[in-house]
């Protein structure tokens, strides 16, 4: 059994491509982190220059002390939301590299199936049996990939959920510490 320079041709165009996907999105993720980061850096620059500002204007320490308070929960809220952000891009760019992955691995999996089948044609009698006993431990590592990822899923939610229950926490116990 040969391989034609077709067959080449494909095998380098599908790895290319699949590495022009990751390349994508990698640099998807990268540019919204940029912008996620980028805003936080203006907005945490305006909003020392207003706080500044109005410590300045305070009159007595009470005053100055009671502004300085108040700056504690925007602050706190604008670094759960930056937090949050991150982590959704973070688990944006994940799920878009489990789909380029579970595709190679699909891809990889026809390929050597195809491989088999042929391979198993031009075998000499009685190997058969060795090649059922491939395809059946490669329907198994099948099996035990797909079980991983959803697992790998359910774990993925399970950490939304947290994240989100912290989230909804951290904010309750901020606005309990300002109204106290």
């Amino acid at each position: 059994m040969y391989v034609t320079p077709e067959q080449i041709q494909t095998a380098n165009k599908t790895s290319v491509e699949a590495l022009l996907a990751v390349a994508n999105a990698q640099f998807a993720a990268f540019e919204k982190l940029a912008n996620i980061s980028a805003g936080a850096v203006k907005t945490a620059f305006e909003d020392s220059i207003a706080n500044t500002r109005a410590l300045l204007s305070a009159k007595d320490v009470q005053e100055f002390v009671a502004l300085q308070n108040s700056f504690a929960q925007p602050a706190m809220e604008k670094a759960i939301a930056y937090s949050k952000s991150v982590y959704e891009v973070a688990t944006e760019a994940n799920a878009e590299l489990s789909k380029v992955a579970e595709r190679r691995v699909a891809e990889w999996n026809e390929g050597f199936v195809n491989l088999l089948d042929k391979v198993s044609k031009n075998a000499p009698a009685g190997s058969d049996v060795a090649v059922a006993a491939i395809k059946s431990m490669l329907a198994a590592s099948n099996s035990a990939y797909d079980n991983f990822t959803k697992v790998a899923k359910q774990a993925t939610e399970i950490a939304e959920a947290n994240v989100s229950a912290a989230t909804e926490t951290v904010k309750g116990l901020a606005k309990a510490k300002k109204a106290a």
